[in-house]
């Protein structure tokens, strides 16, 4: 199995009953999915690597189907109709998981069509959406980021969800510009390697709760097809994934490498593609 094999590139186990949990929920990611290996490593620690798959429409809820099928937990917080109110508001073009291969469910995904990427306006108005969003609404404009949504993903268990900004030039990650948007954020001033890494940045993602009002934190990423691209040779398990993860389409691994700042501190993040639909989403990949 292929996710056995990525998992095993970084010293993790990828048990066979989690995934065959997985496949009896969702038994069409091999015919129809685009399919991710996702890790995350803080502090040269890989604690688990996701399973990342998109969703047809036509298969419905992708939490909903989880809950079904015992995957994740039901929920009584407003997070729980996030999904039907972006479906019922927005143009949601297919939806995506995040499965940890030892961790289980962790997110869910509503994907926008290419070429038609939402203004916040809409986004903030929907239902069921906190209001964490509208405060920082302002700011966001201000660093030209309205018109810029190309998805939303929800964490239905830690009650948080990430907005990703596509389509963005290469004055949005100018290091002056990084700086300001970070302070004003809130979040802790960046290292020198954050910043160099975020000025090959083509999106951004920061993390916005139900239950606080500030930014959890931002993530910027990079798409690449070169396994040595920075942050791999400063995370040396993200450079072993990223130089030899099986996939199956022609051509090089496509790659996305990711930065995140927190209040807590710095980390990077590596999506590797294994398999492409055949409408394949471009959308940005991700992490915690």
């Amino acid at each position: 199995m292929a996710a056995e094999e990525a998992a095993a590139l970084v010293g993790l186990d990828c048990p066979r009953e989690k995934m065959t949990a997985l496949l009896t929920a969702f038994p069409n990611i091999v015919t129809d999915s685009t399919v991710v290996f996702n890790i995350v490593n803080k502090g040269g620690r890989v604690g688990d690597m996701s399973f990342d798959f998109t969703v047809p429409l036509a298969e419905g809820d992708p939490y909903e189907r989880a809950l079904e099928h015992g995957l994740a937990k039901e929920t009584d917080h407003p997070v729980r109709g996030m999904f039907a109110d972006l479906r019922a508001t927005l143009p949601v073009d297919c939806y995506g998981v995040d499965y940890g291969v030892n961790g289980g469910f962790n997110k869910a995904y509503a994907v926008f069509p290419m070429g038609q990427l939402q203004e916040l306006g809409p986004l903030a108005a929907v239902p069921a959406m906190a209001d964490t969003l509208s405060k920082w609404m302002g700011t966001l404009v201000d660093y030209g980021l309205d018109g810029k949504v190309s998805t939303v993903a929800i964490d239905h268990a830690n009650r948080t969800w990430n907005v990703y900004f596509n389509g963005l030039s290469p004055q949005h990650f100018e290091r002056a510009t990084v700086e300001a948007m970070l302070r004003d954020f809130g979040l802790p001033k960046p290292s020198g390697q954050l910043l160099d890494f975020a000025e090959t940045s083509s999106a951004l993602y920061p993390t916005f709760s139900w239950d606080s009002p500030e930014i959890e934190r931002v993530s910027f990423s990079t798409r690449t097809t070169d396994p040595a691209a920075l942050p791999a040779h400063i995370e040396p398990k993200l450079g072993v994934l990223a130089a030899r993860a099986p996939y199956t389409y022609e051509g090089d691994r496509k790659l996305v490498f990711a930065g995140a700042l927190t209040t807590g501190g710095e980390y990077y993040k590596l999506a590797t593609y294994y398999q492409m639909a055949t409408a394949a989403h471009d959308r940005v990949r991700r992490g915690s």
